[in-house]
């Protein structure tokens, strides 16, 4: 089957056609990932894209080949990849620079405990299922796709949880809020 049958069929929900497209294209997709990630991010990576075609098969166009719309897409989410963790480093950097320089001259560094408690008293008080979608994002660093599949939900709903569980902390800490 040709690549341009593969991808209409896969968007039919034809489940074998998207098992073909996968044993097809994920080790030279993973391959290729892992020129710009390790080894388990580039896997990750990959695993998330085909996740995301087969949901999202009803309403995907691809103007190009389906090989190249896979290796670009995934060259464009590794990049992206990229971007969120220098970013992310930068912002820890600074961070930890500015701590360290005002530790002992500003007085509000001493209300760092207090909001520490009171952030895992929001946490802790959150819905379960929220308090639980949220702690595997943002303290083990769990994707939204590695969530859903582990508590069983979809990725929309591990999205929701995690938009609703940020708004409720906004809410409870937003004294706080003003302080940084």
């Amino acid at each position: 089957m040709n690549d341009l049958d593969l991808f209409e069929a896969i968007r039919e929900g034809n489940l074998f056609a998207y098992k073909e497209m996968f044993l097809k294209y994920y080790a030279p997709l993973c391959t290729y990932a892992a020129q710009f990630l390790s080894d388990t991010d580039a896997e990750e990576l990959v695993q998330d894209l085909m996740l995301y075609i087969w949901e999202a098969r009803d309403h995907l166009i691809i103007s190009t080949s389906l090989k190249s719309y896979l290796f670009i897409a995934v060259k464009n989410r590794s990049f992206n990849a990229i971007r969120k963790q220098k970013y992310r480093e930068r912002i820890h950097a600074k961070l930890y620079s500015s701590l360290e320089e005002e530790q002992l001259d500003d007085p509000d560094f001493y209300m760092v405990d207090e909001l520490a408690v009171k952030i895992n008293d929001a946490i802790r008080d959150l819905p379960e299922s929220y308090r639980k979608t949220f702690e595997m994002s943002r303290f083990e660093g769990l994707t939204n796709a590695k969530i859903s599949s582990k508590l069983e939900v979809s990725v929309k709903t591990v999205e929701y949880r995690i938009t609703k569980s940020l708004k409720i902390l906004k809410g409870k800490l937003k004294d706080y809020m003003m302080l940084f």
